[in-house]
Parts: structure tokens; C-alpha cells; sequence
């Protein structure tokens, strides 16, 4: 139903209905010096066929991923979508749909996230995944809390190559819960000893990989050196497409992964909404936040499916919660489902060979630029330009001409001088050779 404004004799009967006298007795409790003295900046009313027309003039300002050559990434990547996709999730029973509360009635939707928790656990190498999250960011969040409880530790370390904003979101998730967050400063080129940072208070290391600034890395030493100290090894996956390509987290004996599914079956969106991907071994099960979706029999002896595990505060006693903030994105989830059942085993594999393909032909082609060096020594879809002048203001006038030529990593570390020359550039199976020659021939007028 579209949005119809309320008369004043509406609100008067609604404060009359709750006992206040005036809309300000609404705001009592909120501190004055954050209240408004004045009205909003902001036009009067106009007609609907109005609204339309200046909000439109307003989109038209956006330059989208499908209008210019395309080289963002940084934890929201641009793949190709099919149309199946989109298709299937806006079938009414699926669009309208949310969460079960009366789960078995909804035999379809518990189907849907079954299968799901399946694609996750086979992509990650792990045993068991939950029936989604609300992005990737609060996905680490989540793996950070967990290993808190499993270990009864306090103790979270947090790799230099860990997304900002997860490692942002983790840390306000862990602000008054007595966890301690340590985090390690971002360096493209380090190598971060964990193993000298690991001590009997740790409950857990987060890393990430493909890192934020692209390097590919086995922590397969690194879940030993946890686990020898009894902490736990945390796999973030901010770039779900590289699982097709790269040694999965299970693989690497990794305890929990948390991920972003995004590429998978999700458009930009302007960034979101997303889909918060998580997988644990086995004999975490009970510690895992969110919902699991378990396949059984009925009493006729067909296969049917049961909401198996549900521990958020809205089912049992909040203080037995495991989590207070989870639920699952169920139409992303499904979209993330369909698209990865489209590609099959083969066809993921086969779209991470391309994604990998493209990036390595690009980065051939930057590097012979004059006043580029790429720095990374290795990279799946994403990699680190170092250029000879701040990247911000190349970005700026690159985009001026409608080409998005990546992210300055001095956007998410303001006050880090020394990382203000970098660039990171992101190359999926979306980016043509026209594309490529755009970017150089920019990069070589800019600088």
C-alpha cells in the first residue's frame, strides 16, 4: 500500500489513545542539545507526479556498475546475475514470504534454506552452516562472540587484512561485552606473526582471504599455531566466487568461516542488502548463532523438513540466546541458492577460473603503466596498485569521465599516509578487454 498522510485529527486521536498531550512529549527523554531548533532542509510538499521527477533527476546522478568500466571492489564485487535468478525469487510465495515462526507449515522455505546451509558447507570445506546472517560484516561479528563462548576466553586478534568494516562491526559487537579486540595495523606487504600474538587469553584469530588488499594465503599453519594454544582460527570470505579457485577454510582446518555471499545471485544494490554466509565444524553446532535447517521424515515416512535449531532471543530465554541481532536474509539467501545451483560445481569453477583469468590479464596490462606497480604476489579477483601520487584524486577525476576505477584505500584509512598511493582494482568476469584499455589509457593521461 503506498504511504498515505496522516490528518491532524489522526494524531490527536493517537495521542489522546496513549495519554500524552503533544507530539513533544514524545521526544522528553531525548537530550535537548540534539534536538532540532529549526525545520529540516528539505522542499515543501509537492504532488506525487513531482516527487517522481526530482527523484528520478537524483538517480540519474548515480553512475551504476552496468553504465561505466567497472573496477570496484572491497568487499562488494559486480558479477553477472542471470535472469533465472531474479526471476525465481519474485514468485509470490517466496517474495512475500519471511521468517517461518510457524516452520514446518512452510515445508517450501525450509526446503529453500536446507539446501542453502548445503551449498555453504560444501563451498567452505565445512561440516555444518546455518540458514544465513544478515551480511558478512556481522557474520565476523558473530564468529568473534562464538569463540568467546567456546573457549571462554576475552581475547580477539584481528589480522591487518581483515575488511575495515567488519573489523569496525566486530569491535562495537564486542564493546560492552568484555571482549578485547586487537587489531593489527593494515599493511599490503606484511607478515603478520600471530604466532608470537597468540597467548592463553586468545579465544580466536580473524583473518582474511583473499585479504583486503587481494593476497591469497594458506593459514593452514596458522589454525595449528591456534589450536596448539587452544584458540580458535576464524576464516573470513568477503569474495564468495574465490572458493571456485582457492583452498577452502575447511581445507585449512579453519574452526569457523564467516562470509559475505553477495557475488552469488545479489546485485550491488548501492550496497545491500546482502547475505551473511556461516559455517562451523561440527562440534560447535551449539554455539552456532541463527537458525538450522534439518531434513526428517513425517509420519507417513516422506522426507520433510524441521527448523532443528533456533537460538536467537525471539525462540528461547534471551539469556540463553546465542545470538541477539541474527536473522536470516531468506530472499537473499535464496537468490545466493539459485544462482549457485544454476552454475553447478563445474560452472563455479569454471566462473572463478574466469574472474582469476581476467584479473591476471589487467594486472599484466597496469603494471607496464608508468607510475603503477602492482604489489601484490599474489591475487585472486581483486590486487593493490601503488600509484606515484595519492589515488583519491586520480579515482575522482577518473570517475569525473565515467570510469570507476577502484577504491583508494585512503577511503577507509583516512589518516594513513602511508597507504594513500594505493588503489585497490577489482576485475570479475563483468570486465570486458575494451574495459581494460579504457582503465590504462585513463591511468596513463592521469599520471
Amino acid at each position: 500500500m503506498r504511504y498515505l498522510p496522516l490528518t491532524d485529527q489522526d494524531r490527536q486521536d493517537m495521542l489522546v489513545a496513549i495519554g500524552a498531550p503533544d507530539m513533544a512529549a514524545l521526544y522528553k527523554d531525548v537530550a535537548t542539545e540534539v534536538l532540532l531548533d529549526q525545520p529540516v532542509d528539505l522542499p515543501g510538499v509537492k504532488g506525487e507526479l513531482e516527487v517522481e521527477q526530482i527523484i528520478s533527476g537524483l538517480a540519474a546522478k548515480n553512475l551504476g556498475s552496468g553504465a561505466a568500466p567497472f573496477f570496484l571492489g572491497a568487499g562488494n564485487y559486480s558479477h553477472h546475475i542471470p535472469a533465472a535468478a531474479d526471476h525465481l525469487i519474485q514468485r509470490s510465495e517466496f517474495l512475500t514470504s519471511y521468517t517461518p515462526y510457524q516452520p514446518e507449515v512452510s515445508q517450501g522455505t525450509l526446503q529453500a534454506l536446507f539446501e542453502f546451509q548445503t551449498q555453504v558447507a560444501m563451498i567452505t570445506g565445512m561440516e555444518i552452516a546455518n540458514a544465513s546472517l544478515y551480511d558478512g560484516a556481522t557474520a565476523a561479528a558473530e564468529a568473534a562472540m562464538m569463540a568467546c563462548r567456546i573457549t571462554r576466553r576475552n581475547k580477539v586478534i584481528l589480522s591487518g587484512g581483515l575488511h575495515p568494516h567488519y573489523a569496525e562491526v566486530t569491535a562495537t559487537n564486542a564493546k560492552f561485552l568484555t571482549i578485547d579486540i586487537v587489531t593489527n595495523p593494515a599493511d599490503p606487504l606484511a607478515q603478520e606473526d600471530f604466532a608470537a600474538q597468540i597467548d592463553d587469553e586468545t579465544a580466536c584469530v580473524i583473518v582474511q582471504n583473499p585479504g583486503f588488499f587481494g593476497q591469497v594465503r594458506n593459514h593452514s599453519e596458522l589454525a595449528v599455531a591456534c589450536h596448539n594454544k587452544g584458540a580458535l582460527l576464524v576464516v573470513v570470505v568477503t569474495e564468495i566466487v574465490s572458493l571456485g579457485a582457492v583452498l577452502s577454510p575447511g581445507d585449512m582446518e579453519a574452526d569457523i568461516v564467516a562470509a559475505e555471499g553477495q557475488s552469488l545471485g545479489n546485485a550491488l544494490n548501492f550496497g545491500g542488502p546482502h547475505v551473511g554466509l556461516f559455517a562451523v565444524r561440527r562440534k560447535y553446532l551449539r554455539q552456532m548463532p541463527g537458525r538450522l535447517v534439518g531434513e526428517t521424515e513425517d509420519v507417513g515416512g516422506k522426507r520433510g523438513w524441521v527448523l532443528t535449531l533456533s537460538t536467537r532471543e525471539q525462540h528461547i530465554r534471551r539469556e540463553k540466546a546465542t545470538s541477539n541481532i541474527c536473522t536470516n536474509s531468506g530472499l537473499c539467501a535464496l537468490a545466493f541458492s539459485i544462482h549457485l545451483t544454476l552454475l553447478g560445481e563445474a560452472g563455479f569453477t569454471r566462473l572463478a577460473q574466469l574472474n582469476h583469468a581476467t584479473a591476471i590479464a589487467l594486472a599484466d596490462k597496469l603494471d607496464a603503466v608508468k607510475g603503477v606497480e602492482v604489489i601484490n604476489d599474489t591475487f585472486f579477483n581483486e590486487f593493490t596498485l601503488r600509484l606515484n601520487q595519492p589515488a583519491a584524486g586520480v579515482v575522482d577525476a577518473l570517475a569525473e569521465n565515467d570510469l570507476l576505477a577502484g577504491l583508494p584505500a585512503s577511503r577507509l584509512y583516512p589518516s594513513d599516509k602511508a597507504l594513500e598511493n594505493l588503489l585497490l582494482v577489482a576485475a570479475t568476469e563483468t570486465v570486458t578487454p575494451t574495459d581494460m584499455d579504457q582503465l590504462v589509457g585513463a591511468l596513463e593521461e592521469a599520471l
